[in-house]
């Protein structure tokens, strides 16, 4: 017996919805959706994703029985591990491993669900990576240890602002400029130490790395509104950081 459409296209959307804000590429989502409607034994499916929104169409046997639908999204993270969930349960509702109602209420739990790592373990991650990066750019073992406190701060600034102001290009703003202002003032407390290494580090985990790469990767799959979307987000993060930086070392230098 086939499920309503109303049933398949919430499993759709659903699952469309939590790749899309856990930084799915457009064609991944895509893919994801319309895979999930030929296992519910679906005449026909269409869906179009933008990195905003998720339009999807259904047609039943009889012309009359199609349906469109349309979803916003206004949240956008990198969760790998929530992506990768969905993935498996669309191969399980493709293989007849598990039901519709079934999978709806994993997609649920995994919509609801919290960040596989915790804030806490996040901006630790930051801090050793921001050392490491200063090493990598001709650091010394100083500069390791004044960028692993100066890229913890700085990105533990950048998520508290976000959750408050919801701009994320403010938040990226502010986190570099605060980053900037703490690598000259360990510059100042040692001079031994390298200002440059410690500010190129500490930015790096701020740099949009997976938004350049889903950017291209959309523009090659031949999605070009979201590969160009993506493109200029990546573009405006880069702008956000930068911009930070450059106004503290011109006030400093000043």
């Amino acid at each position: 017996m086939v499920a309503p459409i109303t049933d398949i296209m919430e499993v759709c959307l659903l699952a469309g919805k939590v790749m899309l804000q856990s930084g799915a590429e457009t064609y991944r989502v895509e893919d994801t959706m319309n895979r999930i409607a030929q296992a519910c034994a679906i005449y026909e499916a269409h869906s179009y994703v933008t990195p905003t929104g998720i339009f999807l169409s259904i047609q039943g046997e009889h012309r009359e029985a199609e349906q469109t639908k349309f979803l916003r999204i206004s949240e956008r993270l990198i969760d790998l591990n929530k992506i990768a969930l969905v993935n498996d349960i669309s191969r399980k509702l493709s293989t007849g491993n598990i039901t519709l109602a079934e999978a709806y209420l994993n997609l649920r739990e995994i919509d609801q669900a919290k960040p596989l790592y915790s804030t806490e373990l996040q901006i630790l991650c930051a801090a050793v990576a921001s050392g490491f990066f200063s090493m990598m750019y001709g650091g010394s073992w100083l500069d390791f240890s004044f960028a692993f406190l100066t890229g913890g701060i700085g990105y533990l600034v950048y998520i508290n602002t976000n959750k408050m102001v919801k701009v994320k290009f403010f938040s990226e703003v502010l986190a570099s400029f605060i980053i900037g202002a703490i690598s000259y003032f360990f510059y100042h407390l040692v001079p031994n130490s390298h200002v440059d290494k410690i500010i190129i580090g500490s930015i790096m985990p701020l740099v949009p790395g997976v938004l350049i790469t889903n950017a291209v990767r959309d523009l090659m799959a031949g999605d070009l509104v979201s590969g160009l979307a993506r493109s200029a987000e990546a573009f405006f993060t880069a702008l956000a950081v930068g911009t930070g930086v450059a106004v503290i070392l011109t006030l400093l230098s000043s």
